[in-house]
């Protein structure tokens, strides 16, 4: 039987604590219906035995302490609420123990949010991570030294597993199912739960917002300067001169200020603007591609589909009611 530790962290989000128990769980009742013993030992533990989660909303009781047990096989970190560092120094005491248990076998699973407390322990060194989309910035600035992978929704990495945003989750809990309890298992669980399997990318739901929480001024006008005038021919000679930096310095001071380079910074902040005309407007693709200042075709399609995952078409029809009508 392999002993699942579900974190219960103090201000959890109760969603990805509560679906990965239901999860797990079900798949045991799948056993039991076969006439087999359970697959999973399923725990909360907690550094309390009562946990405030959801920002105070409910509370969950906890069936260990950490203290409580010598030793594990998984370790599920659920995602956590409000101001992320505040988030972690609440449940700081988790890190030695979950170093402890990794360096004595268990394997660790962080869910959306949870990664940033996984990334606590100095586990994921040199390592791939997975995270929402909307901490991208937070993350790189708290954890340059991790390899943050922003399109995956799975990572699997050394006995280390990630997902990416919100109910990512379940995604990543279909495919721990799978490794342990086989496909019929967790395409079962996918069908009782009504969860898309095999979903790997979490591309097209990704919100480019820019990366402006640096202290480079510079760089930070040339942002603004993109992103007013996309539409436009930009080059980086033109930019560096806007603020008289040396073209390599400019490109080296851009790459480190925004993990981007200035080419695809551009590309970025055009196709950001190309979605929310496939989302909302009748424009065809080729008005798109012009308005936001493409006019070769299949290059627009081809960096589109690169950083959304879809093609413009089947972009809008997955997020343009009107067209897809």
């Amino acid at each position: 039987m392999k002993h699942i530790s579900i974190l219960v962290p103090k201000g959890a989000i109760l969603g990805s604590l509560e679906g990965s128990r239901q999860l797990f769980s079900q798949v045991n009742e799948f056993f039991k219906a076969k006439g087999q013993p359970p697959l999973f030992k399923v725990q909360l533990v907690g550094l309390t035995k009562e946990t405030p989660v959801s920002g105070g909303l409910f509370t969950v009781n906890t069936d260990l302490l950490i203290g409580d047990i010598e030793k594990t096989d998984l370790i599920i970190i659920p995602a956590i609420d409000g101001e992320i560092s505040g988030a972690i120094e609440k449940n700081k005491d988790f890190i030695p123990w979950i170093v402890k248990q990794y360096k004595e076998g268990a394997e660790i699973a962080s869910l959306c949010l949870g990664a940033f407390l996984l990334a606590s322990t100095g586990l994921l060194k040199g390592k791939k991570c997975a995270t929402h989309w909307l901490a991208e910035n937070d993350f790189r600035r708290m954890f340059p030294d991790v390899s943050l992978v922003t399109e995956k929704i799975i990572t699997d990495e050394h006995g280390i597993y990630s997902s990416g945003g919100a109910f990512s989750y379940l995604n990543l809990i279909l495919y721990l199912i799978e490794k342990y309890a086989g496909r019929e298992i967790a395409v079962l669980s996918a069908k009782v739960f009504a969860i898309e399997l095999d979903r790997e990318s979490q591309l097209s739901f990704t919100i480019f917002q820019g990366q402006k929480e640096h202290e480079d001024e510079s760089v930070k006008k040339i942002q603004e300067f993109i992103e007013n005038n996309f539409q436009e021919k930009i080059t980086i000679d033109q930019l560096a001169s806007m603020q008289a930096i040396g073209r390599r310095n400019l490109e080296r001071r851009f790459k480190k200020a925004t993990s981007n380079t200035i080419v695809e910074y551009i590309q970025r902040v055009k196709m950001e603007a190309a979605k929310i005309s496939l989302e909302s407007s009748r424009e065809n693709i080729n008005e798109v591609m012009y308005k936001v200042g493409y006019t070769d075709n299949k290059a627009f399609r081809t960096t589109f589909k690169r950083i959304t995952g879809l093609s413009p078409i089947q972009y809008r029809s997955k997020y343009n009611r009107e067209m897809a009508v």
